[in-house]
């Protein structure tokens, strides 16, 4: 687990004047990754790093000769189209990469002149997914959204026995992610009302967001090598937000006997910033369980996990509506949380995914699967905050929402602080709905 260095120092500042803005989410302690380009520009996509409101161009930046040794050689990598060469390069690299940047990028640093050609607005960039991302597995984590859930259907036992166990989780689909601002057509899938025994094929009228966060896996293993807990964590190199989206009423015909499908497949969205594991280590915070709750198995427990395996990100889902947004009006919050009400943390997720003997690869994502709190104002989807659709949310304007209406966008924020640590985020995770497209006939 990484520990607290001289990057994360609350007193640095940046000669870059945006990054000392009390609102901005990419101060110089925090340092996050994305894949980008300027707009309007025939050029390849690269990664970069976000400072203030600008990105320094990685690839640029190792033109320049102001890094040396092993910064240097990550900086070079950052250079290409995707950062699944420098994920995979591990911690020494991703730490030498973040500590030269972190004293370049400082108030009366020499390397100011040097990098100044480097820097280009982030509002004159577009993003991509930050890496080639060869497998997706969505996890179960928030105790409390899982109880919301199983209280709806099983209103007398409404947590399987498993849950507490063994940390729950399936395959999703890899392609259909997309990075922040993306837009989707509402899906189209097998539909069956309660009171009518066949399915007719149609678009969901149940369509939901889950706030999540994506881990992205840096080092890999080889197959039939676990990972073991005390290890996990050094296998990933940082979070970004992640919006699964979920189409409620295609998952609830289908997912019996084997779990989601097309409910689950046409789109997931990422914020495009990663921020790195090293960047979170001022907020790490104890992992515990309830009082009565059994501890985890041997393999997923540590003394050091139990010490400082959480993390105290603070989360936040807002809804902007195709009418709000026509008369200019501010998104409307829906509700707020924090990771560290998370039942399982990152470490556990990488080593019971290797448990069986899976490889994982640099790119790969896992979701933490839907983050809700202890309260119905911290859940993290409208299936709870509506109680299954039968207690609608009053907007502004009049507007009232169950379910997500065709123009509706869904902004995932989330941001870290606490006295004595300079306050990170991870900058926007953006999708809007749109009408499903026409059905096709045989």
């Amino acid at each position: 687990m990484k520990a607290i260095n001289e990057t994360h120092d609350p007193a640095l500042k940046s000669w870059i004047e945006s990054a000392e803005s009390r609102d901005s989410d990419f101060p110089l302690q925090n340092l996050p990754l994305a894949v980008f380009r300027r707009k309007g520009k025939v050029e390849a996509f690269r990664g970069g790093v976000g400072i203030g409101d600008q990105i320094l161009d990685l690839g640029a930046t190792a033109n320049t000769g102001v890094l040396k040794g092993d910064a240097a050689i990550a900086a070079a990598a950052c250079g290409a189209s995707e950062l699944n060469s420098f994920m995979a390069m591990g911690p020494k690299f991703w730490s030498a990469l973040r500590l030269a940047l972190s004293r370049a990028l400082r108030e009366g640093a020499d390397a100011q002149a040097a990098l100044s050609g480097c820097l280009v607005a982030q509002a004159d960039s577009e993003y991509d997914v930050p890496a080639r991302i060869g497998d997706f597995t969505d996890f179960y984590t928030s105790l409390f959204h899982a109880t919301n859930i199983g209280a709806q259907f099983r209103p007398d036992n409404p947590l399987l026995p498993n849950y507490k166990w063994v940390p729950i989780g399936y395959h999703g689909r890899s392609s259909s992610i997309r990075v922040s601002g993306d837009t989707f057509p509402r899906p189209i899938g097998q539909l069956r009302a309660a009171d009518v025994e066949q399915p007719q094929l149609g678009p969901c009228q149940r369509l939901d967001y889950e706030l999540e966060l994506g881990i992205f896996i840096g080092t890999g293993n080889e197959r039939g090598q676990p990972i073991p807990i005390g290890e996990a964590e050094s296998h990933v190199f940082g979070v970004c937000l992640l919006n699964d989206w979920s189409a409620r009423d295609i998952q609830a015909w289908e997912y019996q006997p084997l779990g989601p499908f097309l409910s689950k497949n046409f789109a997931s969205t990422l914020s495009p910033w990663i921020v790195t594991m090293e960047a979170l280590a001022p907020y790490r915070v104890p992992f515990s369980r309830p009082a009565g709750d059994p501890s985890p198995l041997p393999y997923l427990d540590s003394a050091q996990m139990r010490e400082s395996g959480a993390f105290d990100i603070h989360l936040e889902v807002s809804l902007e509506t195709a009418h709000m947004r026509k008369h200019g009006r501010p998104a409307v919050r829906l509700s707020t949380t924090s990771y560290r009400h998370a039942y399982w943390t990152i470490g556990q997720m990488v080593t019971h995914h290797t448990v069986g003997g899976c490889n994982l690869r640099a790119g790969d994502l896992l979701g933490t699967g839907t983050l809700s709190g202890p309260s119905l104002d911290q859940a993290g989807a409208l299936i709870e905050l509506t109680t299954g659709g039968k207690r609608a949310l009053s907007l502004p304007d009049g507007e009232t929402r169950t379910y997500l209406e065709d123009g509706d966008a869904v902004i995932i924020r989330g941001r870290c602080e606490k006295q004595g640590a300079a306050r990170i985020g991870f900058g926007e995770c953006r999708g809007t709905v749109l009408p499903a497209l026409p059905l096709w006939h045989p």
